[in-house]
């Protein structure tokens, strides 16, 4: 029969255990998970509305991402349903893709209440490390049905030369 020092020990390492995997789930998923700040919509809704939204919404959502790349470019896709083009900004910082933008409250009925809400408003951001140096002057995005796509053309290197050194004697 074991002894209580044993037990504590065997739960200890379980405990452990279960804390590392937990640790080695969130790094993986965290790339993924958007933030999103609830409340912060231009719709302006009512404080009521903004407590409402908060209480029942998590504020997180998942921005789906594929990073591709080939000799000449690194393609983006990203998910990004229910924005307008114009509410997304993008730019690359420190090899990273910032995805920034707002997702407004739509409601389909005035005088109905939310019983359900799984989708994710507010404004957002996401970073997306990039493999490569791009240029991103030469960057171009479309976004078509709800997902975002930007082609970011690969630094190219230049040619080092060959530079004679003498030595004075």
């Amino acid at each position: 029969m074991a002894t209580w020092q044993q037990l504590r020990e065997n739960v200890s390492r379980a405990w452990d255990t279960l804390v590392d995997g937990w640790n080695q789930l969130y790094e993986r998923a965290s790339g993924a998970m958007t933030r999103f700040v609830p409340g912060a919509s231009k719709m302006n809704p009512t404080e009521q509305e903004r407590r409402e939204l908060a209480r029942r919404s998590s504020g997180w959502g998942v921005l789906a991402a594929e990073v591709s790349d080939d000799a000449k470019r690194v393609v983006v896709r990203l998910e990004a349903p229910g924005l307008e083009p114009e509410e997304i900004d993008l730019q690359v910082i420190d090899n990273m893709l910032v995805v920034r933008g707002e997702k407004h409250l739509q409601r389909e009925h005035d005088d109905g209440q939310f019983h359900v809400v799984e989708c994710a408003y507010g404004s957002f951001e996401r970073a997306i490390p990039l493999p490569v140096a791009v240029d991103s002057e030469r960057s171009k995005a479309s976004y078509k049905h709800g997902v975002l796509r930007v082609e970011l053309p690969k630094v190219t290197e230049q040619k080092r030369q060959g530079i004679k050194i003498s030595l004075g004697s």
